[in-house]
């Protein structure tokens, strides 16, 4: 096995050369798992390596079969929400944390500037979804997002890939059949994807293809030479139950699949963005048919959201779902946090999805078989048996909630407030390791 040589080759032309890289083998140590078996990973696609070389030194993440389901937090300014200390705040928290990824969906404010401070900021990989810029500027420039050229379409591309951009989510797979499928489905929430309902207007303002998709090797270029990892944008995710499976849904996946084929020609790396709103009895069945049609790359996941009446707890139905998905075989769990479907969320609705989306994502990996994953559990309980608070505290996935609610509950006693000299592990442990008889005990 060679080490890697100077130069521009992605990730995947790295493995499939056998030229171990940094961010190989910084993976694999993390995860885990032998360099020579990742490196066969990513040449097969399986594993995707987000990182653009522009953007310094980070924290390289794995994100695809046999390693931990990693986890993503989205942020970003709105409109009427355009300051940046705020989300510089939300950048702060993932870290602290421990967000695999972030991405900035930033619509608000000057897009370009808040984009360069979180990258600045932020040590892990940094997505962005283009065509939100791409819409703004068309706004400016023209007065309508559906008076974009083609070539605005891919400038924006560019110029986030020199900055340093990691992975982006383009919507290529939303075409004009996929729209003519979505206009005889009859859905009741039709698109829900921004990203989606920009391309979807666009396409149909112009009566012209989807550039993405019909210009799909100029995007190939762009994301080979700086080596961006391309996620393949759901436009079509079902935003409600009634909606979830469907044939428009199905359509664009079966065009996803055929791309995830042509990028890795290019040894482009890639993955592959799923829904979305889903009942729990179609969350499996949803994963393996992305799996079959996509060749095994990397799935990343929206929720799922296994209901629609829950605003306001809707990161508990997203970690309801991801636990499903990611056990099933979903490799990326992109959070929810509380505030989905009623506004932008604060610094504190970021940290509360975070944390339901990683214990989703812990809980599937004892499933899965992740190296590490049962074995944290199996040395908590015996820390809890044991009462050794010390040891718990650097096991769990919230050490700062443990010692708020320890501290605001706390107990004379060296069990919790809620037992105290009544701890069912305490006597068990005292009697069961009592030699003789117990006399005149009575539980």
């Amino acid at each position: 096995m060679k080490q890697a040589r100077k130069g521009h080759m992605t990730q995947m032309q790295s493995a499939r050369k056998g030229h171990v890289t940094e961010a190989m083998k910084f993976v694999a140590r993390e995860e885990g798992l032998p360099v020579e078996e990742l490196i066969e990973l990513v040449a097969q696609g399986k594993v995707v390596i987000p990182f653009n070389r522009n953007h310094g030194k980070i924290h390289y993440v794995g994100i695809g079969a046999k390693l931990r389901t990693k986890v993503n937090v989205n942020i970003g300014t709105s409109m009427d929400f355009p300051e940046i200390e705020n989300e510089l705040k939300k950048v702060v928290i993932s870290l602290k944390y421990h967000a695999d990824t972030i991405m900035d969906l930033s619509t608000g404010g000057d897009i370009q500037k808040i984009r360069r401070m979180i990258l600045d900021k932020a040590c892990i990989p940094l997505g962005t979804v283009p065509i939100y810029e791409a819409a703004i500027r068309a706004i400016e420039q023209h007065g309508s997002i559906v008076d974009m050229t083609e070539d605005d379409f891919f400038s924006v591309i560019e110029s986030q890939a020199k900055e340093g951009v990691d992975f982006m989510t383009i919507h290529a797979g939303l075409t004009s059949k996929g729209i003519e499928r979505l206009k005889s489905q009859g859905r009741v929430a039709d698109v829900v994807s921004r990203g989606g309902a920009f391309h979807l207007a666009w396409t149909l303002h112009n009566q012209k293809e989807n550039p993405f998709y019909a210009h799909f090797d100029r995007l190939l270029d762009i994301a080979r030479r700086y080596d961006i990892t391309l996620s393949l944008g759901d436009g079509l995710r079902p935003g409600a139950i009634a909606d979830a499976t469907d044939r428009p849904q199905i359509e664009e996946l079966l065009t996803l699949g055929e791309l995830v084929k042509r990028a890795w020609e290019q040894h482009v790396q890639v993955m592959v963005e799923g829904p979305g709103h889903v009942p729990l009895d179609q969350i499996e069945m949803n994963i393996k048919i992305q799996k079959r049609l996509c060749q095994e790359a990397p799935f990343y996941v929206l929720g799922p959201l296994v209901t629609d009446i829950a605003p306001g707890y809707d990161h508990i139905v997203s970690a309801i779902g991801g636990a499903i998905a990611a056990a099933a075989g979903a490799d990326f769990l992109c959070y929810v946090t509380p505030s989905e479907h009623l506004g932008l969320p604060s610094p504190e609705n970021v940290r509360e999805g975070l944390i339901a989306s990683q214990i989703a994502a812990h809980a599937a990996d004892i499933v899965k078989g992740v190296k590490g994953a049962y074995e944290r559990d199996l040395e908590l309980s015996k820390a809890r048996k044991d009462l050794d608070w010390d040891k718990q505290l650097k096991l769990v996935l919230d050490p700062y909630k443990f010692k708020e609610i320890r501290k605001r509950r706390g107990t004379k006693t060296a069990a919790c407030s809620m037992c105290g000299d009544y701890c069912a592990m305490r006597i068990v442990s005292e009697f069961l390791n009592r030699k003789g008889k117990a006399d005149g005990f009575i539980c």
